[in-house]
């Protein structure tokens, strides 16, 4: 359904059950409730956030996931499996914003504040798209993309690799001769600490950290999980061997056999 009044700033959260490494990823429970939905409850603490929306394939695999979506009252939108950009795109279109935040399902311990900072970011120094992934200094799975909705409309119109359509934004962030790249710093650089959630071990870190911090502050912050991590220094051993942009290096493998990787 499309709303009656236009969206200014839409975050919409890419998910899919059919992950490869990590299968049924996002449903999988942390503390009784699906990741994905841990995800959204932190998501929903960002102040500048206006409408959230789920966005998943048409694929069956992605059934259950809709459903739980509906159950709970999420808006929903379902496109490609495959052209990620093609459904991220016609998922923001339904509510005509003016700027697009974009936010991926693997990512359980996201900080609204990181995603206020971007977002203030943007909006401040009046660019064209912002993250705080360009120049990594945030821990992996604090990851923040802004982009206005007219930008995002080029890349769907124009991108061609693989890694464009997988990806969403490297259309973007790779043409900084047309587009306005902001980049939002950590004061300190985090960016060797794996919060994200890819692989069994990955999941089995981010277990333990709800474990030990969510029962006594449902909105426990990075620096809650900073300290246990000071406490709890095997904690970081667990995923420390998975590389960061793993999926992100398999899809540029993809561009070089592309017929359009001259663009």
């Amino acid at each position: 359904m499309t709303p009656d009044i236009p969206v200014g700033i839409l975050a919409i959260l890419q998910a899919r059950v059919s992950s490869s490494r990590l299968p049924g990823k996002v449903l999988r429970p942390i503390l009784g409730e699906p990741m994905l939905f841990r995800q959204i409850e932190r998501i929903r603490r960002a102040r500048l956030i206006e409408r959230l929306v789920v966005a998943t394939s048409v694929d069956a695999s992605d059934d259950p996931l809709a459903e739980m979506c509906r159950e709970r009252g999420i808006d929903c939108f379902r496109g490609s499996l495959a052209d990620v950009l093609d459904r991220f795109f016609r998922a923001a279109g339904r509510y005509t914003p003016e700027h697009v935040v974009r936010l991926t399902g693997d990512c359980p311990l996201a900080d609204p504040a990181v995603i206020d900072a971007t977002i203030g970011l943007h909006l401040s120094g009046g660019y064209d798209y912002t993250s705080n992934a360009l120049e990594p200094t945030f821990p992996d799975g604090l990851d923040v993309e802004v982009m206005r909705f007219a930008c995002l409309e080029q890349a769907w119109r124009e991108a061609t690799l693989p890694s464009q359509r997988e990806h969403v934004t490297p259309f973007l962030y790779r043409h900084p001769e047309r587009f306005r790249l902001g980049v939002l710093k950590n004061g300190t650089d985090l960016s060797g600490l794996r919060w994200t959630v890819d692989e069994p071990a990955d999941f089995e870190f981010v277990t333990r950290v709800y474990e030990a911090l969510f029962p006594a502050d449902q909105a426990f912050t990075s620096d809650d999980i900073l300290g246990l991590l000071q406490k709890h220094r095997d904690y970081q051993e667990i995923n420390r061997s998975i590389g960061r942009n793993e999926g992100y290096r398999l899809s540029l493998a993809k561009d070089a056999d592309s017929p359009e990787k001259t663009r």
